[in-house]
Order: structure tokens, then C-alpha cells, then sequence
């Protein structure tokens, strides 16, 4: 089943002496549970094309269709909405709330939207993850590899269809790197999840069911 449609996606800014082509005509479609990698250099489009996977920014030309629903279509408030109850996000700077403990920062977005917290659940991802002992700590006392586990958590707490992560290991050394994509796939696959991996690492990308290439805006290939 077809989770996600991008068809024709393309991203203009115009600056003072010329137009950047961010994304210059991308279309594919991504199945349900299926984990993707996008790879490609620095300047790529990578980042950009996530922000419109996820509904962060509307593109130039063309669209995105999450479960048949256009975002484009989508009045501002109704896209937030919509995203934040389909769409999770794991981000390589973390963005926990440094003032809060883990657990505040696991329950806040479903606090934010009036959703009930799901202790079973809650207790099973940290448990998997291997956070559950420090659910009292604030952010800055833990290591990068934690930060990103409990910013893991935080995504898959909201139940979502799609995870979006964009470069989740770009902070991270290599070993921790490959032990927190090896969670971040056996989390997808446990709750059923649409996942696709924003990287500019090779062997991140290799551990993906697919990898699409971007180079310059534009698709260069695709693998599995």
C-alpha cells in the first residue's frame, strides 16, 4: 500500500543575481512500512525535500500526498495538525528541551496536543531503546547516543505513520551511529512505521530497504 506520493516536486529561491533549484522535478512513492534512505552531498536538496515530505514547507511546483491527503491542499492550520498527528520527526541536533527532565520531553508533544499518554508504550520504546533508567535526567547530562534514543522515543510516542530523521547519526561516531540506525529500523519495524533517512553516510544509507540519490535537486538513482 502506497504511504507517500511526491510527484514533481520542485523548491525556487531567488536571491538578488540568480534562482536556486533546491529540488528540480522530484517524484516517487514510498509503501507503507518501508524504510528509505535519501543520500546525497552537501547542497543536494536532501534537507529540503524533507521539509516538504513532512510539511514543513510547501514547494514551488508540485506535490505531496501522505495516505492520498495533499498537503498543498491544506490550509496552514489543518497541514499542523495533520502533521503533527501523522508525521514524526528526529532531527541530528536533538531539539530537547534542556530545561525539562527526559520524561517531560518524551510526553511533551502529546501533552501540546491534548493526546492521552500512553504509559504501556511509553515504557516498552524506552525499555527497547534502552533509556528507561533515565527518565529523571535532563538532556544535557546524557550522552549523544542517549540524546538521540530519547529523541527517537519522543517520535514513536506520538504513534506516528511516518518517521521522518533527518542526518539522526551526522553528530554521532560511527559506532553509536550504526547502533542507533539498527534501533531506529527495529523500532520502525516493531510499530509498523513508514521511515525514510535523511544521510549523507554511505553505510547508514546501505542498511535501508531502498536509497534514492539526489545530486543537484534532481533524482540520480535508486537502489533495492
Amino acid at each position: 500500500m502506497e504511504m507517500l506520493r511526491a510527484a514533481g516536486l520542485k523548491k525556487y529561491y531567488i536571491t538578488d543575481t540568480y534562482e536556486v533549484h533546491a529540488l528540480d522535478g522530484v517524484s516517487f512513492s514510498i509503501e507503507a512500512r518501508e524504510f528509505v534512505a535519501v543520500i546525497g552531498t552537501s547542497g543536494s536538496g536532501k534537507t529540503t525535500l524533507l521539509n516538504m515530505l513532512g510539511g514543513l514547507d510547501t514547494p514551488t511546483e508540485g506535490g505531496v500526498w501522505i495516505r492520498g491527503n495533499s498537503l498543498r491542499d491544506m490550509e496552514p492550520e489543518e497541514r499542523t495538525v495533520f502533521r503533527r498527528r501523522n508525521i514524526g520527526f528526529v532531527f541530528q541536533q536533538y531539539n530537547l528541551v534542556p530545561v525539562i527532565n527526559v520524561y517531560e520531553n518524551l510526553v511533551l508533544p502529546l501533552r501540546l496536543d491534548g493526546a492521552e499518554i500512553d504509559e504501556t508504550l511509553l515504557e516498552e520504546i524506552t525499555g527497547l531503546l534502552g533509556i528507561r533508567e533515565e527518565l529523571g535526567r535532563l538532556p544535557d547530562t546524557l550522552s549523544g547516543g542517549q540524546q538521540q534514543r530519547v529523541a527517537i522515543a519522543r517520535a514513536l510516542l506520538t504513534k506516528p505513520a511516518i518517521l521522518l530523521a533527518d542526518e539522526p547519526t551526522g553528530s554521532l561516531d560511527s559506532a553509536t551511529s550504526m547502533d542507533v540506525v539498527g534501533l531506529l529500523k527495529s523500532c520502525a519495524a516493531r510499530f509498523h512505521q513508514t521511515v525514510i533517512v535523511v544521510t549523507h553516510q554511505e553505510e547508514v544509507a546501505q542498511m535501508a530497504d531502498r536509497i534514492i540519490r539526489l545530486e543537484d535537486g534532481r533524482i540520480a538513482g535508486q537502489e533495492g
